[in-house]
């Protein structure tokens, strides 16, 4: 089997867990195209380039089939996840592109179905389930030897926000237990990863129901200013219990968490205290806000106003001095208008992020949206203030970055820089690329002996200089995640 995936972090670990259950049931997995019998393709195209993309490719492979027919030597295409469950019929039977469809919550029939498609017939499961968490399956990870690898902690969305896509294709929050996320940040840990990010759709409204133990506690707390579609849930283990205890597995393991949601930062949330306190713990958060405008925040239905977003990253700000923030933006939203765009141009300069994500509007099918509003903004209109928005985006973030020319950064070192075999890169605690000379460096606790930084070392690095996505410095030494915590 041939396995590529297109897309989000989150479908970096469905690829995983996919891999996982193929190979318990005798799979090899091959990286020569030449050699395989079957290709999975593993997609989430939330926009529209995204999907046209794999669409192209889905074509090309059915070129590849008929020459493999020819050939004798025939291959079976299939498309996994969030694609695969949203365009069934169009991807089956109009297209007549693959012999496999497996929505996200199929993995496990992924055996049956190939099977089924190698007597030559055509097999599709797309079933969203209530419970399905694949928490009794440990992902194998697919970059052997890395330092840094994802870890799913639950599924699915509530939050129903006009423009996504998520609670059809993925469907209801549900979150595997803490006992088996935590056996597998201890694989990891043994295995030498050394930094973990916890992964969901809304990760901070984690909620753990698998011991009755687990299910007199309280109903959550919203950040002040915030509200949602559905009622607020009693019961189970939050995300800040499992926080604490994946912190403290391993004290030289870095831990990073994505996506949360900005409704659950509660004034007195424990998880913002734990992030101040832990020196594993990054400082840093993704803090979606998608838009800068009150009138269209209402028409996403984030649950928001401008005014309540921008107190919460004050709040956040004040409770984790030297916090880095990243965030979701869309130009060009059902009904923006260019006050709307304007209020986003502000509120990008005054939180000022260090980390963007910024996109065109694109309208999915099953969403809100689809069904209640009208996509009128105009495809070069959507192009031109999505260009402002990374102008501005990349003025701030600059800013930002040179603050820290002078300053010294821990940086765990991922490999060689892609532009230069005589300079490392790796990230700092904010999530932002580090790059720097690989030359032989002290150990800054003098047990080891000069030499070289390996990747999954931490180094602490001076910074010489900054651009909106990268920092550039000169090495000082080879240090860890614990002794540089002590010295600060």
């Amino acid at each position: 089997v041939y396995l590529e995936t297109y897309g989000c972090q989150m479908n970096v670990n469905d690829t995983e867990i996919a891999w996982a259950i193929l190979q318990k049931s005798g799979y090899a997995r091959t990286k020569e195209l030449d050699e395989v019998g079957n290709l999975c393709v593993l997609s989430w195209p939330r926009r529209e380039k995204a999907e046209q993309a794999i669409w192209n490719r889905l074509r090309h492979l059915k070129a590849l089939k008929a020459r493999r027919q020819q050939a004798r030597s025939p291959l079976r295409v299939g498309i996994l996840g969030c694609m695969a469950e949203r365009l069934k019929e169009e991807i089956l039977h109009r297209e007549k592109l693959v012999d496999i469809v497996a929505g996200p919550d199929a993995y496990r029939d992924l055996p049956r179905l190939l099977a089924v498609a190698e007597s030559g017939q055509r097999a599709a499961n797309v079933l969203l389930s209530l419970d399905e968490t694949y928490a009794d399956i440990l992902p194998v990870q697919t970059s052997a030897g890395g330092t840094t690898a994802f870890v799913s902690i639950m599924r699915g969305c509530d939050n129903m926000c006009s423009y996504c896509v998520v609670p059809f294709t993925r469907g209801r929050e549900r979150s595997r237990p803490v006992a088996s996320i935590l056996q597998e940040v201890r694989m990891l840990s043994e295995q030498g990863v050394k930094e973990v990010t916890l992964l969901g759709q809304n990760v901070n409204s984690f909620r753990d129901m698998s011991e009755v133990q687990f299910q007199s506690a309280a109903a959550p707390v919203l950040s002040r200013g915030f509200s949602t579609v559905y009622r607020a849930k009693p019961g189970g283990l939050r995300f800040a219990h499992l926080l604490d205890q994946v912190s403290r597995i391993d004290p030289e393991m870095r831990i990073r968490f994505t996506s949360p949601h900005p409704k659950d930062f509660p004034d007195e949330a424990s998880v913002l205290q734990l992030i101040r306190e832990r020196h594993n713990i990054c400082k840093q958060l993704h803090l979606p806000a998608q838009s800068g405008s009150t009138r269209v925040l209402e028409a996403m239905r984030r649950g928001y106003t401008r005014e309540a977003y921008l107190e919460l990253v004050h709040h956040i700000r004040e409770s984790i001095p030297g916090v880095s923030l990243s965030s979701d933006f869309i130009a060009g939203f059902c009904g923006e208008t260019e006050e709307d765009h304007q209020q986003t141009v502000s509120l990008l300069r005054e939180v000022r992020y260090n980390v963007g994500f910024l996109f065109a509007y694109s309208m999915r099918q099953k969403t809100r949206a689809y069904h209640r509003l009208q996509d009128d903004v105009p495809a070069d209109v959507k192009k031109r203030r999505l260009e402002e928005l990374i102008t501005v985006f990349r003025e701030e973030a600059a800013r930002a970055n040179e603050a820290m020319v002078g300053q010294s950064q821990l940086v765990l070192v991922e490999g060689p820089s892609k532009r230069s075999a005589s300079e490392l890169c790796g990230r700092n605690d904010g999530n932002i690329k580090v790059i720097f000379p690989d030359a032989e460096t002290e150990d800054a606790a003098g047990r080891e002996a000069p030499g070289r930084a390996q990747p999954g070392d931490y180094v602490l690095v001076k910074v010489t200089s900054a651009s909106s996505q990268t920092l550039k410095g000169v090495l000082l030494s080879r240090t860890t995640l614990s002794c540089s915590a002590a010295c600060r």
